[in-house]
């Protein structure tokens, strides 16, 4: 099976799992079709897709905790929801459609992402007759929420505004990545190990490659936001630059910039050599972070 394939089957597991867990209709209807609306806008899964895999590196059934890598997306649909705010970073566009608060208001936006993110704990404790201990599950949940809040994304989001406009500085633009995406990306790691049990040496492994990968896929859109097109985009392009972000091209040029992004990918694809046999699609994944142009 090539990447792309087992790419699209993930992601079509973790996408028919969440259609039907949405299924029911939630009143009020408007709060209902808001979440739905950037819930399937077209994202890749990216996130829940490396849950699974970190899952199934360590030698598990994916079937076993689509709840919990389905709960990942949650959270990351929420916090797109308010990072397109007005207050926030003011964007027209999130994957090539209106973002959430120009179709349905400001007010109903807000509560899209308060109904996502609180909903995605609910998610993660469904289907516990999976095998899945206890200790384990709440192990994971304790990741997420970290990585998720005060400590990883929340706290990446905030540096982010209040950085906005500054001299560019290695330490803070390194702060704002580490937190604002890389900790749900190496959250989503880490919680496919988590959940499988993995040993001690497995979830060293894991760590140092989401951290990694989790670096290296904000350095990428740093550089896609300069390079690529609106099209490629889903949004408009140099829409950082514009807002004067603090990334690492503002720091580091653009050619330094990908050598950097390219150094994480190594270190990434290294540290998953301690799975051995199973440790293809986690490389493949690196390399296919590295190379991808949306």
């Amino acid at each position: 099976m090539e990447l792309k394939q087992y790419l699209n089957e993930m992601k079509a597991n973790v996408e028919a799992y969440i259609r039907e867990y949405f299924e029911p209709k939630i009143d009020p209807p408007t709060l209902h079709e808001a979440m739905k609306y950037s819930l399937f806008a077209g994202g890749k899964r990216i996130r829940p897709v490396l849950c699974i895999t970190a899952y199934e590196a360590c030698g598990g059934n994916y079937k076993d905790i689509l709840p919990q890598a389905s709960a990942i997306e949650l959270i990351h649909t929420y916090s797109l929801i308010h990072d397109d705010l007005p207050a926030m970073d003011d964007d027209d566009l999130r994957r090539g459609k209106p973002t959430n608060h120009k179709v349905y208001g400001e007010a109903m936006a807000i509560l899209a992402g308060d109904g996502l993110l609180t909903e995605a704990f609910l998610m993660f404790t469904k289907n516990l007759d999976n095998n899945i201990q206890d200790k384990l599950l709440i192990e994971a949940i304790r990741e997420l929420a970290a990585c998720a809040g005060l400590y990883g994304m929340v706290a990446g989001q905030a540096m982010d505004i209040i950085a906005e406009g500054k001299t560019p500085q290695k330490e803070t633009v390194e702060f704002i990545h580490k937190h604002k995406t890389g900790a749900l990306l190496k959250a989503s790691v880490m919680i496919g190990g988590i959940l499988f049990g993995a040993s001690q040496q497995q979830r060293v492994a894991l760590h140092t490659y989401g951290r990694n990968i989790g670096l290296a896929f904000q350095v990428v859109d740093d550089i896609l936001d300069i390079v690529g097109t609106t099209e490629e985009l889903g949004k408009p392009k140099g829409s950082d630059y514009a807002k004067m972000k603090m990334t690492y091209p503002a720091v580091y040029g653009i050619e330094e910039s990908k050598q950097i992004a390219a150094k994480f990918i190594k270190e990434a694809v290294q540290a998953a050599d301690v799975f051995e046999q199973r440790s293809g699609w986690l490389k493949q994944i690196a390399n296919y972070l590295l190379e991808r142009t949306n």
